[in-house]
């Protein structure tokens, strides 16, 4: 029997959702603003689209992926339910919403973190358990575009939600912030780099929207070993065993694969919801970790507005 999953949303981004959650089996019934909308989500496959959500008897689980901004109002009516919810990053926009959603639900509302299913991203958590790069001393992301189609929140609350994830995924914590600048006098809309560090390590954020190239970036340093993820759809991970400034150390490659990390997360959770597998990765108590994280650096920034 197929797993019912009502699927609020289906926009720029839901739309994938929807195709993925397909090509896995589920049955979708699809809530969206629009009867346009509604039509073209049929067409795709959902076995059901409109403007109201479906009574809960008629799903098995909810995903999500409405605007950030939305979030916390589409989620205080979804969590009464008692369903699984998976809501696309970040948790909510405001750390209040994030604060009581985590209360409500710290079993049933997960977050999609979809770079903590990255490939790479998993292969680097692996090196860093396994001890073979040492201690992790840093990690340092960079999450370049050109623009944000998202008119409801900044950058900010779009692209950091990835890295703050990373970091969970790779150190198991979010290091407290220490830093953070525009890169751009006064422009925080336009790129920023925000500094965490603890007594163990530092993770080290670039997000901006003026680049001309899209690119994702992620090194993590260890006192043994250095790992690289040079972009998003890359295969692999570069890896130069040795002490960082070491000249005499070893370069090698370490395969990761391509699959793609949303499709991943989708089926990860679906596994939960049929009891065939353990909780997808971001529950609500690290959704909140994260959302915490954002209000920080956004209130950082406009304390301090300098390039």
């Amino acid at each position: 029997m197929s797993i019912r999953i009502g699927l609020v949303g289906c926009g720029r981004w839901g739309k994938h959702i929807l195709r993925d959650l397909l090509s896995l089996g589920a049955e979708v019934r699809v809530t969206c603003l629009s009867e346009a909308t509604a039509a073209e989500a049929r067409k795709a496959g959902a076995h059901d689209a409109g403007t109201t959500l479906p009574v809960s008897g008629a799903v098995d689980a909810y995903v999500v992926a409405t605007p950030t901004a939305t979030h916390a109002v589409v989620l205080d009516g979804l969590v009464g339910t008692g369903r699984p919810i998976f809501v696309e990053k970040p948790m909510t926009a405001d750390v209040a919403s994030a604060r009581r959603l985590a209360k409500a639900a710290p079993s049933t509302l997960f977050v999609m973190d979809k770079w903590r299913y990255h490939p790479a991203i998993e292969a680097m958590r692996q090196e860093a358990a396994s001890g073979a790069i040492g201690d992790v001393l840093a990690i340092r992301t960079s999450r370049w575009q050109w623009s944000n189609p998202h008119r409801d929140v900044s950058p900010l609350w779009i692209l950091a939600p990835h890295d703050l994830s990373i970091s969970l995924h790779i150190l198991g914590r979010i290091p407290p912030l220490r830093q953070a600048l525009t890169l751009v006098p006064g422009r925080a809309e336009l790129g920023l780099i925000a500094v965490l560090a603890d007594e163990l390590a530092q993770v080290t954020v670039e997000i901006g929207t003026m680049s001309p190239t899209h690119r994702r970036r992620c090194l993590v340093v260890g006192t043994k070993a250095s790992l690289e993820l040079e972009d998003a759809h890359d295969d692999r991970i570069l890896v130069r065993h040795g002490a960082p400034g070491d000249h005499a150390a070893t370069a090698k490659v370490i395969p990761v694969g391509t699959e793609m990390p949303l499709l991943a997360e989708l089926r990860a959770f679906l596994a939960h919801v049929r009891g065939e597998g353990p909780p997808p990765l971001s529950a609500a108590d690290e959704g909140l970790q994260v959302v915490t994280r954002l209000a920080e650096i956004e209130a950082e920034l406009s304390r301090v507005p300098l390039g």
